[in-house]
Order: C-alpha cells, then sequence, then structure tokens
C-alpha cells in the first residue's frame, strides 16, 4: 500500500493478534444477539458448534453429585422436574460420567420415562485405563443412558487420552459418537489441553472457567477459538466459593443493564460472554435453581467493559 507518497509492505498479523482480533468481532457479534435475545421468545440463547454449526443452548446441566441419587430414592421426583424444566426453558446439553456413581443411570431412566431423549444433547466421559477397559465402560454408559448413540464422549482428565482418543476416532467414523472431546478440572493442566488442541483432533474441551479462576482467559479459551473446538465450562461457581464471596451482600442495581436478577446468573452471564464458550453446565438438583441458571441465558449479556466492571466489583468485596 501506499502512504503519502511512498510504498508501505503489509506485514501479517501475528497469530496473537488475529487471535484478539477475532475475539473481539466476536464480542461485537454477541451484542448484537444479545440485544436481539431480548426481544425473542423466552428460551435459552445458542450458540454453534464451531466444527458443524449445530446450535446449543449456552446453558446446560452438570450431574456430577446431583443426579448420584439410588433407585428408589425420593430426589428422583425433583430430578424428573429439572429435566422436564431444562427442555421447557430450551436447553438440552446434559454432561454425565462413569465416574459420578448414578448419575448416568438417573439420566438415562429419567428421559426415558419422560420421552425427551431425541430433545437433549448427551455428554459423557471414559475413566478408565486400557483398550478393553474403555470400550467396556462407554459400552456401560451406552447403556445406563439408553441411547444408540452418544452426542459427546469425553475422556475424562486426559486418562489414557492416547487409547481412549483412538478408539473414539474409531467411533465417531463408524456413527456411534457425534463429537469427541477432552476434560479436566484445573488450570495445572492447561498447558497440556493447550497442546492438544493445537493438534486440532477434538471437537471439544471441557474445563473449569469462573470469576474466581479466570486463568483460561489469558490463553486457553483464545485458543479455542482460534482452532474452532466447542468449549464446555465445569465448575462456573468455583464450588459454590463465589457465593459464599457475595453472601448478604446486593446484586449491583447497574446488573439490570444486561437483564441480570442473581448473583448466580451474575456469575453465568459473564462466562457466557466470552465469545470462546459454547455452553456452562452448572449442576443442581433443585427446580428454583435450575430456573435461575437458565435465566442466564436469556436477554442481554455484558460487553468486554461491563466484564471488567463486574471483576472490579467482586475483588472490592
Amino acid at each position: 500500500m501506499k502512504e503519502e507518497g511512498k510504498t508501505v509492505k503489509s506485514v501479517p498479523a501475528s497469530p496473537s493478534r488475529r487471535r484478539t482480533l477475532r475475539l473481539i468481532a466476536a464480542y461485537g457479534t454477541l451484542a448484537v444477539m444479545s440485544q436481539r435475545a431480548r426481544a425473542g421468545p423466552a428460551t435459552v440463547q445458542r450458540r454453534p458448534i464451531p466444527r458443524g454449526g449445530e446450535l446449543l443452548p449456552i446453558v446446560g446441566l452438570g450431574t456430577w453429585q446431583t443426579f448420584d441419587v439410588g433407585p428408589n430414592a425420593p430426589e428422583r421426583a425433583t430430578l424428573k422436574e429439572v429435566l422436564k424444566l431444562l427442555v421447557a426453558l430450551g436447553g438440552s446439553v446434559i454432561d454425565s460420567s462413569a465416574m459420578y456413581g448414578d448419575a448416568e443411570r438417573v439420566v438415562g431412566d429419567l428421559t426415558a420415562e419422560l420421552g425427551l431423549r431425541e430433545k437433549l444433547f448427551f455428554a459423557t466421559k471414559v475413566w478408565t485405563s486400557g483398550r478393553d477397559a474403555g470400550i467396556r465402560q462407554m459400552a456401560q454408559s451406552f447403556k445406563l443412558m439408553r441411547t444408540a448413540r452418544m452426542d459427546l464422549m469425553q475422556v475424562h482428565n486426559l486418562l489414557d487420552l492416547g487409547t481412549h482418543g483412538k478408539t473414539l476416532r474409531e467411533w465417531k467414523a463408524a456413527g456411534k459418537i457425534r463429537y469427541l472431546g477432552i476434560t479436566h478440572y484445573h488450570s495445572g493442566a492447561y498447558g497440556e489441553l493447550e497442546r492438544l488442541l493445537r493438534t486440532r483432533e477434538y471437537d471439544f474441551v471441557q474445563f473449569n472457567y469462573s470469576m474466581a479462576e479466570r486463568e483460561a482467559e489469558a490463553r486457553l479459551l483464545p485458543l479455542c477459538a482460534e482452532t474452532g473446538t466447542a468449549v464446555l465450562i465445569n465448575r462456573p461457581f468455583a464450588h459454590a466459593s463465589l457465593f459464599g464471596k457475595v453472601k448478604g451482600k446486593e446484586l449491583p442495581a447497574w446488573a439490570a443493564e444486561f437483564d441480570c436478577k442473581s448473583w448466580a446468573q451474575f456469575f453465568l452471564k459473564y462466562l457466557l460472554a466470552h465469545p470462546a464458550v459454547t455452553c456452562a453446565i452448572p449442576g443442581t438438583r433443585r427446580v428454583e435453581h435450575l430456573k435461575d441458571n437458565m435465566q442466564a441465558g436469556l436477554g442481554r449479556l455484558p460487553d468486554a467493559a461491563m466484564r471488567r466492571r463486574m471483576v472490579e466489583y467482586l475483588e472490592r468485596l
């Protein structure tokens, strides 16, 4: 290009700069989508899975501890209502694992009773070592969750990833699973997750991210956007520690600027506003908590400036 009568060579943007520019553009797109959602029906916003474009609701449901109940437990009646409400409010993602006790069985039993399987996006995980053990465990997950095909199968905490990854790629090619992914739950694993994501072999990654644990913002989330990897967020409330921090404190009046009516929505909307996040999966067995969580996916989401204000406010408490 020319500048004041002289020729200037174009300098290609660095990968980190391109990544930043993409995220800035994505924030702008989210702001527009958020404003449109305000005038639309009261169902949770959806965001595309980068590889394929399938839309997923941005708030889902985790099952660790909350769905680990016995076959005759009275909690099953409440969990049934939770699943009904999840779908009624536009949700679909249910995340479980072979290591979550009876959670897979409860999900399978209740969704079969409700006839909701076709409206749900089932995600679970393999958590064992060895090819044959992995195949047996995953086959059991299919049986417990009463499904012929799993929407997403993940390798839990990267355990024996080399072995299970090969099996899952074969299963995906055969149509037994739709997507494959990897998971972890603490920032000490981010370096390994980053290395793996650069291979572009995984459709999804799941990790911890909350207003109390924001380390993923530095490199991991931008890398997910760069590699086109869908992101599930676990521990969105940092094991409920965020609620302890705001106990007895009133929500700031300016939270209404992004349609926020509770602390749970405050914490979730902060995460959901990041353009690399596909879906957050807070766990609950209470109908009122599920409804509150799902409300975070309605209406406006905070822009980048508002997210900084949210962090500053929380840090002052």
